[in-house]
């Protein structure tokens, strides 16, 4: 009696696994036409990135190109500035100098002429 209950036990236990085994199957809804098909857009999707990266590497380019032109621009109005400046500073200097020596100049002269004196201290010189 024991060896006919293994018997059944076991043919029992190896058709339940076989019902489990084909509930466990997933039917996969894709053929390989499917397959191909999603690698071909695969494909055209990388080529379109692959454009779409050197487009936006060409941009960076441009704008760096551009960045450097303004920055460029910018030191060289600096450099004219000074350049074209320094002239006039040199006049200025010069004028002021000048102007320091004739003042010094009447100062001496008013110390021998009164009414020179009167009028360099009603301007505020003397």
């Amino acid at each position: 009696m024991k060896p006919l209950v293994m018997i059944i036990l076991l043919s029992c236990s190896l058709y339940s696994n076989s019902i489990f085994a084909q509930e466990q199957q997933v039917v996969v809804p894709y053929t390989l036409a499917d397959r191909d098909r999603a690698i071909r857009t695969e494909v055209k999707m990388d080529t379109k990135f692959e454009a779409v990266n050197a487009r936006i590497d060409y941009l960076f380019w441009l704008q760096g190109v551009i960045l450097a032109f303004i920055l460029f621009i910018l030191g060289y109005t600096i450099w004219d500035r000074r350049t074209a400046l320094q002239p006039a500073l040199d006049k200025a200097t010069d004028a002021d100098a000048k102007s320091t020596n004739l003042i010094r100049a009447l100062r001496e002269y008013s110390k021998k002429h009164a009414d020179l004196a009167e009028i360099l201290r009603i301007h505020g010189i003397l």
